[in-house]
This record gives C-alpha cells, sequence and structure tokens, in this order.
C-alpha cells in the first residue's frame, strides 16, 4: 500500500513537470519589452536662466536756480510784431553743467513765451520786450517745465535824434523866412521851421526792439529744476 502511494506521489510530480515545460514563455524575441524608463515621462530640460541686469534709473540731478540758460533764437521776435503770449523756439549754445556733469546737452531746443511786447509810441513811450523761457525739449523723451526770469529789453532812447530833427527844422525855416524877407521873415521862418521839426517828431515813432534768428540771450533759472 506504501509502495502504491510513493508511485502515484512521483507520478503527479512527473506529470506537473511536463506541464510546466510546454507553457509558452511569457516573453519572446518578437514580444515587445518594456523597461522602466519608458514608464516614465519624459522631463524637458530646464530652462537657462539668463541674469537680468541691474535696469535701475539713474538718480536724477538738481540744477539749482541761478543757473543760466545761454540761448540763440532759431525764430524772430520784436516789439512791433510778437504779440504778448507768443511762442518761440530757441537752442542751448553752451551745456547745462551741475558738477562737472553735463546734464542738458548744447543745442537742446528751449521753448520761450512773449510776456509783454509794446511797441515805441510818437513822442514818448520806448518800445519794450519782456521774454521768459518755459521748456526744456530734449530729442529723446518728455519735455521739461521750468521757470526764468524774464528777459527785458527796451529801446534806446530817441531824445537826441528829436532835439536834433527840432533844430534842424528850426535853422532850415530861419534859411527859407531870410530869403523871403530877412530880419522878421527869418524869425517867422525860424517858428514855421520848429514847427516842421516837431512835426516830424509826431509823425515818427521811435526804435523798436527786434531780435532775429540766431541772436543770443541768456536767461536765468528761477526755481530749480530736476533732470
Amino acid at each position: 500500500m506504501k509502495r502504491t502511494r510513493i508511485a502515484i506521489g512521483i507520478a503527479a510530480l512527473m506529470t506537473s513537470l511536463v506541464a510546466c515545460t510546454k507553457q509558452p514563455s511569457s516573453t519572446s524575441a518578437d514580444s515587445p519589452t518594456t523597461s522602466v524608463d519608458t514608464l516614465q515621462p519624459r522631463r524637458s530640460p530646464a530652462p537657462t536662466v539668463t541674469p537680468v541686469a541691474d535696469r535701475r534709473p539713474e538718480p536724477r540731478v538738481t540744477v539749482p536756480a541761478g543757473t543760466k540758460l545761454r540761448v540763440a533764437l532759431l525764430q524772430a521776435v520784436s516789439s512791433d510784431k510778437s504779440q504778448t503770449g507768443d511762442a518761440f523756439l530757441a537752442t542751448l549754445t553752451e551745456p547745462v553743467v551741475v558738477e562737472g556733469k553735463t546734464v542738458v546737452a548744447k543745442g537742446t531746443k528751449v521753448r520761450g513765451r512773449v510776456v509783454d511786447a509794446k511797441e515805441s509810441g510818437r513822442v514818448k513811450g520806448r518800445a519794450s520786450l519782456e521774454l521768459t523761457l518755459t521748456q526744456i525739449v530734449p530729442d529723446e523723451g518728455k519735455s521739461i517745465g521750468i521757470s526764468t526770469k524774464p528777459y527785458l529789453a527796451v529801446a534806446e532812447s530817441t531824445k537826441k535824434r528829436d532835439g536834433a530833427i527840432i533844430g534842424g527844422g528850426a535853422g532850415l525855416g530861419a534859411v527859407i523866412g531870410a530869403i523871403a524877407g530877412g530880419g522878421k521873415g527869418a524869425a517867422i521862418g525860424a517858428a514855421v521851421g520848429g514847427g516842421a521839426g516837431t512835426g516830424t517828431v509826431l509823425a515818427t515813432k521811435g526804435k523798436e526792439v527786434r531780435f532775429g534768428v540766431e541772436h543770443p540771450l541768456s536767461f536765468t533759472l528761477s526755481s530749480s529744476i530736476e533732470i
């Protein structure tokens, strides 16, 4: 009986071994192989970070009050042609320098305004022209508002010229009177001549203030500005 059991056990074991050898392999040369790497998603390389340059704006510079702005006109202005409130353009003939550093270059345009313009009067009243600068206009960037002391120009006095005209008229009248009758005629002629001379002054206006293109002017800042 015992031998029979041993024989049955051996037979069962042999049957199991035969069955195992007949099972196909789970992998073959034709079947695709899957590695651990293919199961994981591919990661893109990290982007290269380029350091950004320091772009902090340069500190602003204060141009103090009292600084001179020397300019040349780009547009003519005059006491008899310009009107109060008219604008004009000019250009800096010298750079604006603060503590050895140029803050506004030579050639930079500036805007100005006619504060007042008065024609010369007849007999009395000299012509005058009052100007001021209002803006610095760089080639790039925004305009910079400024305030300057007024530049005032007054026409020359014509008193000497008026006296010469009146005297000349009286002399010419005396000559005419003398030719007419001498003595009394000369006195009459002098009076007539003097009147004619005075009439000439009344009919002639005094000198005007006229500044043409490229005329140099100098202005003074009345308050400080930051650039």
